[in-house]
């Protein structure tokens, strides 16, 4: 049996949404069934680390918590190391923290001092590009450390949330837009 090849659209098809979920008049994108399809997971991971070969990155930073799915299986392929960016109080050593924005509040974030070495090449990594506080925040710790982003790349993005303005001055990339 010969596997066809995945394209974004079968991602796209595959992605479940669930309206009304957390709360009334969001429609909540579930990548369960991107997950659960062997096929279309490692096609997802394939395109997220396109024009990328093994060697030509130190380490992939992915966003708690769907994220760290996402990085840590392109980690793998690029042979590199995996860094957890964690919601503040989950990391227990040292950490630079970065604050940022909800629509509802602030949120914390933070990574270890010694998670990589200055001048390191990193790949950032997330399921969802909504309005963009947390990669934003994701990417100021990457630059505290003194590490350099390659690109960040996102499964989704929100396009109508504007998110991709937080991230001015990165290479942004999306497979699938909304």
């Amino acid at each position: 049996m010969h596997d066809s090849p995945v394209a974004i659209a079968d991602l796209r098809n595959a992605i479940r949404n669930i309206p009304d979920f957390p709360k009334a008049g969001i429609q909540f994108k579930d990548i369960t069934p991107v997950l659960a399809d062997s096929r279309l997971f490692a096609a997802s991971i394939d395109l997220l680390t396109e024009g990328f070969i093994p060697g030509s990155v130190d380490a992939v930073v992915g966003i708690d918590a769907r994220g760290f799915i996402f990085a840590a299986a392109a980690a793998l392929k690029l042979k590199a190391g995996f860094i957890p960016v964690r919601k503040k109080g989950k990391l227990p050593y040292s950490t630079f923290e970065q604050s940022y924005d909800l629509e509802y509040g602030t949120n914390t974030i933070a990574i270890y001092t010694d998670a990589v070495k200055a001048k390191s090449r990193i790949l950032l990594i997330d399921d969802l590009l909504a309005t963009g506080g947390t990669a934003q925040a994701a990417a100021r710790l990457v630059d505290q450390i003194g590490a350099h982003i390659l690109q960040i790349n996102f499964l989704i993005e929100l396009s109508f949330l504007k998110g991709r303005d937080k991230l001015a001055g990165f290479p942004v990339r999306s497979l699938i837009v909304y």
